[in-house]
C-alpha cells in the first residue's frame, strides 16, 4: 500500500481508504464487516471513513468495534456531519454549532475513540452562516477533538470561502470529499484546480461508479444475485443511472486493456482515479473480504500516457464533466 499527504499537510494516508457507506450497519452483517475491515488492515489500508449519518449511526458503532484493539496511532479514521440522525428533529441536521457539537460527541462514542483524524462537513448548508460552522470546527480542534477538517461535495467557490475563513481560524482545511471516476468527472475544471492552488485534496468516493466499471454488469445479462443494482435498500437507486446500454458496452471495453496489464477492471478504474495528482485517496467499500484484497493492488498502479488516453477515449461523450453537477442541498429538510 503507498500513501500520499492529504492536501498542504504532514498527514499522510493509505491511497485506498475503506469506507462503510452502504454496507455497514446496512448491507452486509456485522461479522462480514469486520471481516472487511480486517481485510483492509491486513493489505495495509490505514485509512477509513464514514458518517454518522450511515445507517443511521450504526456504520460508525460497527466500525468503531471493527477497529476496536488496533493502535489508534496508525489509523486515519475520518467520520463527517450534516446529515440527518437520530429522531431527525429540527436541530438533528445541518452545520449549525449545536447540530455540529453534538454529532461529534456521538461519533466519538461510537468509534471508541478520543478524536477523528479528519472530521468532514458532509454538504454545504445553506441555512447556517459558514463562519458558525467554521469557528465550531476550530473549537472542535482545539479541544483536540478533531485534528483536521474537510467537506464533501463542495463546490470551488464555496472551497474558497471556507479556506479563507480556515486561515483566519488557524486551521487546516485539507481535503474535499466528491464522487470521482471514469464516469463521473464533473470536479475537473473548477473544483482540482481550486483545490490544487489551495492545498486541498479530494479523497474521492464511488470511483468504480458503485460497481458499474467492474464490469459486473453486461447487457442484456441478469443482474448478478446480492450486487449493488440488486440492493433495494438503496445501491439498486443509486446505480441506475449507468445501468444503460450505451455505458455498459463502454465498460466493456475497459476488459481487454486491463487484461494487458494484469489488472482486473475495477484495479484499472481505481487506477485511473489514483492517476489525478490532486487525489490524495479512492473509497472503496466491500461486501466481501476478497473485494478489499484484490482492489488493494491497485495502488502503487502508474498508467502510461497512452494508455490513459485509450481509457479516456472510451468514455468521451458519456462521462459527466458539467461542474455545476455539484449541488447543495436546497435546504436541510427539518
Amino acid at each position: 500500500m503507498k500513501f500520499r499527504y492529504l492536501g498542504n499537510s504532514g498527514l499522510k494516508v493509505s491511497e485506498l481508504t475503506y469506507g462503510n457507506w452502504l454496507t455497514h450497519g446496512s448491507q452486509v452483517e456485522n461479522d462480514t464487516a469486520t471481516r472487511c475491515v480486517r481485510a483492509a488492515l491486513d493489505v495495509g489500508i490505514s485509512s477509513f471513513d464514514t458518517a454518522d449519518v450511515y445507517a443511521n449511526t450504526q456504520a460508525e458503532t460497527v466500525l468503531g468495534e471493527a477497529l476496536k484493539g488496533e493502535r489508534r496511532e496508525s489509523l486515519e479514521i475520518f467520520t463527517k456531519v450534516y446529515g440527518p440522525t437520530g429522531p431527525k428533529g429540527h436541530n438533528d441536521r445541518g452545520l449549525s454549532r449545536k447540530h455540529v457539537t453534538e454529532s461529534i460527541n456521538g461519533s466519538l462514542k461510537r468509534l471508541q475513540t478520543d478524536y477523528v483524524d479528519l472530521y468532514q462537513a458532509h454538504r454545504y448548508d445553506v441555512e447556517t452562516p459558514l463562519e458558525e460552522t467554521m469557528e465550531t470546527f476550530a473549537d472542535l480542534v482545539r479541544q483536540g477533538k478533531v485534528l483536521y477538517i474537510g467537506v464533501s461535495e463542495w463546490n470551488a467557490e464555496q472551497l474558497r470561502e471556507a479556506h479563507a475563513l480556515a486561515r483566519e481560524l488557524k486551521i487546516q482545511l485539507v481535503s474535499n470529499q466528491p464522487e470521482y471516476s471514469l464516469l463521473w468527472r464533473v470536479i475537473e475544471d473548477e473544483v482540482v484546480p481550486a483545490s490544487a492552488e489551495l492545498g486541498i485534496s479530494q479523497i474521492v468516493w464511488s470511483p468504480v461508479a458503485q460497481g458499474v466499471l467492474t464490469g459486473k454488469y453486461t447487457v442484456g445479462a441478469e443482474l448478478p444475485a446480492g450486487s449493488r443494482a440488486t440492493d433495494q435498500k438503496g445501491g439498486a437507486g443509486m446505480i441506475e443511472r449507468w445501468m444503460r446500454d450505451d455505458v455498459l458496452d463502454a465498460v466493456a471495453q475497459l476488459e481487454p486493456i486491463a487484461s494487458d496489464l494484469g489488472l482486473t477492471q475495477a484495479q484499472l478504474s481505481l487506477a485511473w482515479v489514483l492517476s489525478n495528482e490532486n487525489v490524495a485517496s479512492a473509497i472503496i467499500g466491500a461486501s466481501r473480504p476478497e473485494q478489499v484484497e484484490s482492489n488493494a493492488k491497485a495502488s502503487g498502479v502508474t498508467l502510461e500516457a497512452d494508455v490513459l488516453s485509450r481509457i479516456e477515449s472510451i468514455f468521451d461523450g458519456l462521462a459527466e464533466t458539467d461542474p455545476r453537477k455539484t449541488q447543495m442541498p436546497a435546504g436541510r429538510e427539518a
